[in-house]
């Protein structure tokens, strides 16, 4: 008997959860099931106190999963494939409820037999291990693993594939010089990824108070306003990591969401929790420098967030409005953070300019997303044939803050803090440049970034906002 037939005699037993898959089941299942119903959040320590597989079982109860879309990893599923068209047995053993690891083999179609969590029996470490045994003998299976759970099937199997591993993994493999199949590791533009530190330009608007009541060069506003920059910025870091994991199904099949640090795999849910953590105590830690205004605006804007996370994003039109929403409520806080008042004119130009842009995100996306008419885009409430309307109320907002600006321009208000009032006239064509710019370029199919992004990063706009910084300094002098 030649090598080859030598192997393919003895089986090939494969983990799934970080071995075959780039991602723990568990807990995604956990997040699809509170997107389902946040109030699940209650119950399930309940299932918890009862062990991992009841909770797994629970979970999986109540929601299905995509096979399609996971993070597979593809060079141990390449080799599966191979091994399987080769004429060996290919096993799943994993401690994923039945009812996951049947739709991955029916869905991948290489594996001869499952074995899997069933009823209040995890399958993991020693089941898994006996299991194997039982079925195949001591030493009658191979076996691809990727954490501590594995060690004792390792010990068990006459070959190990490490996978991936964890530290417990990697040390063992390292000890007993097995067959290893490394994973990338992240790196920190991964993290940059995660955190989204690109969206962190949007909290600049904390400062719009300070710079509109001319108090540019105070010290004490100017420390203010950064941290109250620092501590909005890692609060919605934070929810941007949130909104990644109700998100995955969804990302996962979008063409560049895709490529995000956890939809695909590179980095782990656990790992996102615990950045959760620290940047939720960064941002309180640091908003406690400030007032308790500020900090009743920032728990306002983790409340709305989360709540755009879990529901109102699948809203038709309460996403724009809350989109818009947040983008005033950043306002407010550099507000409440220098104590500065802010006017009934900066919230209405606020509104209507932030939902002129939010709506430009819904009208790319209706571009974009091929969808047959009558069907709504998968995690939103719009349809292709929204696309003209969605288009109209964009540009009606644009011209309304124009307005509100004009209007601004006109008021007693202006004439009291610029001694040249005429001198900031040109910021009403200049707003109306940026936002008929940005809808131009969403209907030529050229606007592929964030409109608020977009616009601080553009370098026409670029000058176009210093010119209106320059005409709004000079008319103060």
């Amino acid at each position: 008997m030649d090598a080859r037939s030598d192997r393919n005699a003895i089986p090939l037993a494969v983990d799934l959860d970080g071995t075959l898959i780039a991602t723990d089941l568990l807990w995604e299942g956990l997040f699809i099931l509170l997107k389902k119903n946040p109030l699940y959040i209650f119950i399930v320590p309940f299932w918890a106190a009862g062990g991992p597989a009841r909770l797994k079982q629970a979970i999986a109860q109540r929601i299905d999963i995509d096979p399609a879309s996971l993070p597979y990893r593809e060079p141990l599923l390449n080799r599966l494939r191979a091994e399987h068209a080769e004429g060996r047995k290919i096993v799943l053993a994993t401690g994923t409820p039945r009812k996951f690891a049947d739709a991955i083999s029916a869905h991948l179609g290489i594996f001869d037999r499952v074995l899997a969590t069933d009823g209040f029996d995890n399958l993991t470490a020693s089941r898994k291990r006996a299991s194997l045994i039982s079925a195949y003998g001591d030493g009658g299976f191979d076996y691809a693993g990727n954490s501590r759970h594995d060690l004792q099937v390792f010990d068990a199997a006459r070959n190990a594939i490490v996978v991936a591993p964890d530290r417990h993994a990697a040390r063992w493999q390292a000890a007993h010089g097995a067959e290893t199949m490394p994973a990338p590791k992240p790196t920190l533009r991964t993290v940059v990824k995660m955190l989204r530190v690109h969206q962190w330009l949007k909290n600049s608007l904390i400062a719009v108070p300070m710079v509109l009541s001319h108090e540019y060069f105070n010290s004490n506003m100017i420390w203010e306003c950064l941290l109250a920059f620092v501590s909005f910025s890692a609060v919605a870091s934070a929810i941007y990591i949130l909104n990644d994991f109700f998100d995955l199904a969804l990302d996962r099949k979008h063409v560049t969401k895709c490529n995000r640090p956890f939809a695909s795999g590179a980095l782990s849910i656990p790992f996102g929790i615990g950045a959760i953590a620290v940047l939720l105590a960064i941002g309180i830690g640091t908003g406690l420098f400030l007032s308790l205004e500020f900090l009743a605006v920032l728990g306002g804007y983790m409340v709305v967030t989360t709540a755009y996370s879990l529901s109102f994003k699948r809203m038709l039109l309460v996403d724009v409005l809350t989109l818009a929403g947040l983008y005033t409520i950043r306002v407010i806080a550099g507000a409440a953070a220098t104590g500065v008042d802010v006017s009934f004119w900066l919230l209405a130009f606020s509104i209507f300019f932030f939902l002129s842009l939010a709506l430009v995100k819904r009208f790319v996306e209706l571009r974009t997303t091929a969808i047959p008419p009558g069907e709504r885009i998968a995690g939103r409430g719009y349809r292709t044939e929204d696309q003209e309307i969605i288009a109209q109320a964009g540009m009606a907002s644009a011209f309304s803050s124009a307005l509100v600006l004009a209007l601004y321009m006109d008021s007693v208000a202006v004439r009291e803090l610029y001694p040249h009032p005429w001198l900031i006239w040109p910021l009403a064509p200049i707003v109306l440049y940026l936002t008929m710019r940005v809808w131009i370029l969403a209907r030529r199919d050229e606007m592929h970034d964030d409109p608020v992004v977009f616009i601080i990063r553009d370098w026409r706009s670029q000058i176009v906002v210093l010119i209106g910084a320059v005409l709004l300094v000079i008319g103060g002098w």
